[in-house]
C-alpha cells in the first residue's frame, strides 16, 4: 500500500449517505486549517482574506490524496469510485470551504479524453499527476487560420516509425507558459476533408522543437500564448484514440472546456477580466453615488444576470463533480459570460465615473525631484473590451518624459487608446475583486 492509498478516505459506492457525511466531516475537521474553517462560517470573502493562493496550492496535495477532489473517479486514479448521488453529498459538506480544483485544463480537457479514448497505461501514467496538480496541462487546438472553424487546422503530424513528427503553429493557448503537457489536434491525412483526417496527441512541452511565445495584453499580463511546433517528435504511445479519429476525441475535451470557461460558479475561469457586478454594486453603495431609476435598473439587470449565470454554472459544476457531463448548460454559460462581462465593466464606468477609473499614488522613481505632481493610475475600460487594465500616467515625469492631459470619468475611443499607449508606461495586473 502506498502513502497515497493510506491517506484516501475509506468510503466507496457501498457507503451510506450518513457514513459519507460523517467521514467527510471528520476529514474536514482534521485536515482543513482551523482558520479557514472559522472564516468559512462568515463567508467566502472572509475565507479569501485568510487563505492566499499560495496557501491553497501548498495545502492542495492533502485534498488530492484524500480522493475527494475527484470523488467519482476510480480509486486507481485518486478517486473514491462514488456514484453521482454520493458525490453530491460530498460536495454539500465541502461547499462552505470553496475547495476549487486546481489544474482545470488537466481535469476538464485532458482527463475526459483519456477516460473516453485513452489506454489504461495512459490513464495510469497521466491522471494521478493531474489530480495532484503536479503536471499542468494546456490545449493546442486553435490556429491562426483555424479558430471557430477548428476542423480546418493546418498543423500536420507525419508518421516516422514509432513516432510522429509534428509541425505547425497554435495560438491563443491558455497557460502554456507554465504547463508541462498539452493535448494537440493535428492533421495526419491531408487528403481527407477537414475533420476526417485529424488525430489527437499528447505533447511534452519540454520536447525539442516546442517554442512557447507569450501574447501579452496591453496591460502586460500573460494568459495566452502562441506555440510553434517544429519537427517535434511525439511517441505513438502518446496518441489518444485511433489515427484520423481525433475529431471525435476532441469532442470530449471541448465539452469539458465549455464548462470550465462558463463563468462565475463554474469552478474554472471565473471571469476573463474586470470586477463582478456584486463588486460594482458595493462600490456604488460606498461612493454614495445617486443613481437615476434607469441607472438602478441597468445595475440590477447585470447583477441579476450574473447571479443567474452563477446558479446555472453551479448546477453544471455539481453535475461534473458527481460524475456527469457538462452538457448544454455549460455552453450557455460560455456564450453568456463574454457579453455580460463587457456590460458589467461598461456599467461600472458609466455609473462611477472617475471613482471607477482612477486612484492616485506616489511616484517611486529614485530620480530626485522627478515628479512635481505625482503619479496617477487609471483603470481604463476600452469599449467592447473584456479586460480592465492599469495605466500608469506620469505627469511631467522626467524618468519617462510623458506629458499631457487625460479626462477621467469616461470611456476611451480606440484611437485615443492607441495614442495613450505611446504616451504612457503600461504595467500589468488584473483588477482585484
Amino acid at each position: 500500500m502506498t502513502s497515497s492509498d493510506s491517506e484516501m478516505l475509506t468510503i466507496d459506492r457501498h457507503s451510506s449517505e450518513k457514513d459519507i457525511e460523517i467521514t467527510v466531516s471528520q476529514w474536514v475537521a482534521q485536515h482543513i486549517p482551523e482558520k479557514w474553517i472559522t472564516a468559512s462560517n462568515v463567508g467566502f470573502d472572509a475565507l479569501r482574506a485568510v487563505r492566499t493562493r499560495a496557501d491553497y496550492e501548498a495545502w492542495y496535495p492533502i485534498f488530492a490524496r484524500s480522493g475527494l477532489a475527484v470523488s467519482t473517479w476510480p480509486r486507481e486514479y485518486l478517486g473514491l469510485d462514488l456514484t453521482r448521488d454520493q458525490a453530491r453529498v460530498v460536495e454539500r459538506v465541502l461547499a462552505p470551504f470553496n475547495l476549487g480544483r486546481l489544474n482545470p485544463l488537466g481535469l476538464n480537457s485532458a482527463a475526459p479524453a483519456l477516460f473516453a479514448h485513452g489506454t489504461e497505461q495512459q490513464r495510469q501514467r497521466y491522471l494521478p499527476p493531474i489530480v495532484r496538480n503536479e503536471e499542468k496541462w494546456c490545449q493546442l487546438l486553435s490556429e491562426p487560420g483555424a479558430g471557430s472553424d477548428l476542423a480546418s487546422l493546418a498543423c500536420r503530424a507525419t508518421r516516422d516509425g514509432d513516432e510522429w513528427i509534428i509541425d505547425g503553429q497554435k495560438v491563443w493557448t491558455t497557460w502554456a507558459h507554465f504547463s508541462n503537457f498539452a493535448v494537440c489536434l493535428a492533421r495526419t491525412s491531408p487528403e481527407e476533408k477537414k475533420r476526417n483526417g485529424l488525430t489527437y496527441f499528447m505533447i511534452d512541452l519540454s520536447s525539442a522543437g516546442v517554442d512557447i511565445r507569450p501574447l501579452r495584453h496591453i496591460g502586460g499580463m500573460v494568459d495566452f500564448n502562441e506555440v510553434f511546433l517544429t519537427e517535434v517528435r511525439v511517441p505513438d504511445s502518446m496518441r489518444i484514440g485511433s489515427v484520423n479519429d481525433g475529431w471525435r476525441v476532441a469532442g470530449s475535451t471541448l465539452s469539458g472546456e465549455r464548462q470550465m470557461v462558463s463563468g462565475a460558479g463554474s469552478g474554472g475561469v471565473d471571469r476573463i477580466g474586470g470586477s463582478s457586478a456584486r463588486h460594482v454594486l458595493d462600490r456604488v453603495k460606498a461612493s454614495e453615488v445617486e443613481l437615476t431609476e434607469s441607472e438602478r435598473h441597468e445595475l440590477m439587470q447585470v447583477y441579476t444576470e450574473e447571479r443567474l449565470r452563477e446558479w446555472t454554472n453551479m448546477r453544471v459544476r455539481s453535475a461534473v463533480s458527481s460524475g456527469g457531463t457538462a452538457g448544454s448548460a455549460a455552453s450557455i454559460g460560455k456564450v453568456h459570460q463574454g457579453s455580460l462581462n463587457q456590460r458589467i465593466q461598461t456599467v461600472a464606468s458609466d455609473l462611477l465615473g472617475s471613482v471607477a477609473v482612477s486612484i492616485t499614488r506616489t511616484c517611486h522613481s529614485r530620480s530626485k525631484g522627478c515628479c512635481a505632481r505625482g503619479q496617477t493610475q487609471l483603470k481604463v475600460v476600452p469599449p467592447r473590451s473584456t479586460r480592465i487594465f492599469w495605466v500608469n500616467v506620469f505627469w511631467g515625469c522626467r524618468a519617462n518624459q510623458t506629458h499631457g492631459q487625460i479626462h477621467l470619468g469616461r470611456r476611451f475611443h480606440d484611437h485615443e487608446l492607441r495614442t495613450l499607449a505611446h504616451r504612457t508606461t503600461w504595467s500589468g495586473g488584473m483588477v482585484n475583486q
